[in-house]
């Protein structure tokens, strides 16, 4: 009774062993660049920035204009204002300079803030349907030499995140 036992529970050992060592991962991969590209949060995102950095354009174009008139007077004044001027004229430059660093600096951080924030919606959504329905791995199609299209769950994917960022929204009357 004891043996048989034994030989049933060791039976029964052995076939999960050889279930689980014959296991099949359900794998996915995603096109990031197509999902960021098409994500309406990254459109908007990039409205938003083109629309900074015009206004930005035109706030250095306005100053360099001013420091264009000014060296353009400056060849008309005698050599004691000019010595006045001149350092007026540098003065603006430096502010200009240090106007363009700073503005590119912001645009350039506010960029990479929005862009990890965009990865994450999309690192999420992936989560979200890979556990939804079943999928061990999902990889990002840039790191496969060779990938079957049936194994390509952008759209889904994509789907999610437009779904999820229009539920973020705040509802327009």
């Amino acid at each position: 009774m004891k043996r048989g036992l034994a030989i049933v529970v060791a039976a029964l050992c052995c076939g999960m062993w050889v279930k689980s060592a014959f296991a099949v991962d359900k794998m996915g991969y995603v096109d990031v660049g197509k999902l960021f590209d098409e994500y309406q949060k990254t459109k908007e995102y990039d409205k938003n920035l083109e629309s900074k950095a015009s206004v930005y354009e035109k706030d250095r174009d306005s100053k360099i204009s001013e420091i264009k008139q000014l060296q353009e007077k400056l060849s008309l004044l005698a050599d004691k204002e000019k010595e006045k001027k001149e350092k007026e004229l540098q003065e603006k430059v430096k502010s200009v300079k240090d106007f363009a660093l700073s503005k590119e600096s912001d645009l350039k951080k506010e960029r990479d803030d929005r862009l990890k924030e965009v990865l994450n919606d999309i690192e999420d959504a992936v989560k979200q349907y890979a556990q939804k329905e079943g999928y061990t791995m999902v990889f990002n199609d840039r790191v496969f030499m060779y990938k079957a299209d049936t194994n390509d769950i952008t759209n889904k994917v994509l789907e999610i995140l437009q779904a999820n960022y229009k539920k973020a929204q705040p509802a327009v009357e």
